[in-house]
């Protein structure tokens, strides 16, 4: 069985065809989240500390570390950080310090700098997942000899010189070459983990059936495992946490090992709150005066204000157990056990109606 191995310090993740599905968390990433940006422009870590921790409690087996942040008021003062070269390799490193020291889940150091890359591998303790190589002739050249020296595994991106292809057999023809040329310099195939690329379905109403059919071929003709960016195939639509719950078992269930994905679900904010109680008096509706937010927000079924594991992380766990990769059931029943309630979820799911009489 192709097992891919990802490790910490004192901590292994395993991508494999008999393995759980591996979530790799997707939070510590600036592209897209402007105060994140901004406050690591400020050389302010904390919200990084924080998505950290709430994506291993919510379940992330690998936490992805990106660092391509754009520090455009540095600019005004040093023309030098117009350059993400120059830029992100020391980012990395501090990102990678910063995790390290308050969790032990294995890494995954994520740049297209090849200096952001190297910085990275050097900071990090134990073998981390590199993301990510592709089928370019430069990448190739510049990549894999970074896997070869540091000996980890590689995420293997399925577009080339002539871009992203909207078919499906030239993007399986790009993850053969990368996995024939990573053997060239004596990589292993259990060590590169292809990601067929997820379009959008909005877009392209094929999106879907390409990539479970490419999964397929990756594990049969390849013996590689896979991965994806798993919010890509629901961009542009309403109700995405609808679609990637769907999207998520059934890529599963044609073999694909992993994912890059949020596995929280972000908790409600002072706006939404505020909004939602500026609803409730206008109807006349009367609430105890010492009622706090959570409360608030859990009667109304909003959610909660607090992080928590996503719908996503739901589908996922459901469909370990349905594959036989959750002994027993034990993680779906601690994914679903209130606080507060060890010992008696299992009793009430024993005992939960009356036994008829034989």
């Amino acid at each position: 069985m192709t097992r891919t191995v990802i490790e910490s310090k004192s901590k292994t993740a395993l991508i494999g065809f008999d393995q759980p599905f591996c979530v790799i968390g997707e939070r510590i990433n600036p592209t897209g989240r402007k105060i994140l940006n901004e406050e690591l422009e400020r050389g302010d870590f904390s919200r990084v500390e924080a998505d950290a921790l709430a994506q291993v409690a919510a379940g992330a087996n690998v936490l992805d570390i990106n660092s391509g942040a754009v520090f455009s008021n540095k600019m005004a003062e040093d023309p030098r950080y117009a350059d993400n070269n120059f830029v992100e390799p020391t980012l990395m490193k501090e990102l990678i310090e910063r995790v390290q020291a308050i969790t032990d889940c294995p890494l995954c150091i994520d740049s297209s700098v090849p200096g952001a890359l190297e910085n990275g591998l050097e900071a990090a303790e134990g073998r981390p997942l590199l993301n990510s190589v592709t089928g370019e002739e430069e990448r190739l050249e510049m990549v894999l000899p970074l896997v070869k020296k540091y000996n980890v595994p590689v995420v293997a991106i399925s577009n080339d010189d002539t871009g992203i292809s909207e078919d499906p057999d030239v993007r399986f023809a790009v993850a053969k070459k990368i996995v024939e040329r990573a053997a060239d310099f004596g990589i292993p195939a259990h060590d590169i983990v292809v990601d067929p690329l997820v379009m959008p379905i909005g877009a392209m109403g094929t999106a879907g059936l390409q990539v479970f059919t490419l999964v397929r071929r990756l594990r049969e003709e390849l013996g590689v495992n896979t991965t994806c960016g798993a919010s890509n195939v629901s961009f542009g639509l309403p109700n995405r946490h609808g679609i990637n719950n769907a999207f998520l078992p059934m890529a599963m269930g044609a073999g694909m090992t992993s994912a890059i994905m949020n596995p929280i679900a972000l908790p409600v904010g002072p706006k939404k709150l505020a909004e939602k109680k500026a609803q409730v008096a206008a109807a006349g509706i009367v609430l105890p005066d010492d009622m706090d937010d959570e409360a608030f927000v859990q009667m109304f079924g909003m959610g909660s204000t607090l992080p928590r594991a996503g719908k996503e992380m739901e589908a996922i766990l459901a469909a370990n157990f349905l594959v036989n990769q959750d002994e027993g059931g034990a993680n779906w029943i601690r994914f679903n056990k209130p606080a507060g309630e060890a010992g008696e979820g299992g009793r009430r799911g024993r005992s939960g109606g009356r036994r008829r009489r034989a």
